[in-house]
């Protein structure tokens, strides 16, 4: 239950901040008035279509359509009152207002531009799998060596030797707190996945063979990984992975699409990059303690400054 209203609430949010729909179509007879306003069905189409699809579902059936048709009630509500308070003539708004057009324009021209160029079809996923297919198998096991000690300092200093040219399986035998594998130079032999502990397997994983890795810590110390083989499974079936492979080329195109239009366009509009300014520019990261409790704070602090200067 608290799942649904979490979610229902969401969908309110989402109406709420959604893009500003154009008045003036008429399409069929009004469904609700609001002051002076009215809602009408081509309103309520086109909000609804504006929706996710698991947005939609949640407004089907006649009970679906009531409740969708009060969000947009509460919706035409809020945006008279703010009228009424004169909220849209604050520069604020002026500057969000500005902002929302240039990325409203934005997204229609990606869209008209580069839509049609970067569509993905069944054909290309399948010469894709083909081509990537042993990539896509998963690692069935893993063969390793290591060198575990005490501290991250010592890890560091050994890790530093290797870089230098160290031989691991010999500063693993000198080094290493494990007595069962620092006689073998530090190798534990293949493994399986869930044989060692979570975070040791998953730095072996994002190692190719050969590889180091930096410092692991577990319950048992630090560790420096060295992969020494991967034994891959079976590639996953295509029909298993399609949706997914679809997904994965289609971004992958749009980006490459995106990047040669931008460097089109370049060719086009003279781009002039002022270094001196951007070096002086002083940037700092957001403040930790800047919460939604302090921000909700500071609006407050903002409207009471506001209702005391129309007081004066």
């Amino acid at each position: 239950m608290k799942k649904l209203l979490a979610v229902i609430i969401s969908v309110s949010l989402l109406l709420l901040f959604s893009g500003c729909a154009q008045k003036g179509e008429q399409k069929g007879p009004y469904l609700a008035k609001v002051g002076n306003s009215t809602i009408t069905q081509a309103d309520f189409e086109r909000e609804m279509k504006n929706l996710p699809p698991f947005a939609q579902n949640l407004f089907v059936g006649p009970e679906g359509k009531e409740k969708f048709l009060q969000e947009l009630v509460k919706k035409e509500l809020l945006y008279q009152e703010a009228l009424k308070k004169g909220l849209d003539k604050d520069p604020e708004y002026s500057k969000k207002l500005e902002d929302y057009k240039k990325i409203t324009l934005i997204t229609q021209l990606l869209e008209k531009e580069l839509e049609s160029k970067a569509k993905v079809t069944e054909q290309d996923a399948k010469e894709y799998y083909e081509k990537h297919k042993n990539e896509l198998a998963s690692v069935s096991q893993i063969k390793a060596s290591h060198i575990l000690v005490k501290t991250e300092d010592e890890a560091k200093k050994i890790l530093e030797k290797l870089r230098k040219g160290g031989d691991f399986a010999t500063i693993a035998k000198q080094s290493s707190i494990d007595p069962g594998s620092a006689k073998n130079g530090g190798d534990l032999g293949y493994f399986s996945s869930g044989q060692m502990v979570p975070e040791f397997e998953a730095a072996a994983l994002k190692l190719n063979p050969g590889e180091i890795s930096e410092p692991v810590k577990t319950k048992f110390g630090y560790h420096i990984i060295k992969v020494t083989d991967k034994k891959m499974g079976k590639p996953l079936e295509y029909e298993k992975i399609k949706n997914a492979l679809m997904q994965r080329i289609t971004a992958e195109k749009q980006r490459d699409v995106f990047d040669s239009y931008i460097e089109s366009l370049k060719k086009n509009y003279k781009v002039e990059i002022n270094k001196d300014a951007l070096a002086k520019l002083e940037t700092s990261p957001a403040k930790k303690e800047d919460s939604v409790e302090k921000l909700l704070k500071q609006q407050e602090q903002k409207q009471d400054k506001k209702d005391t200067r129309k007081k004066d």
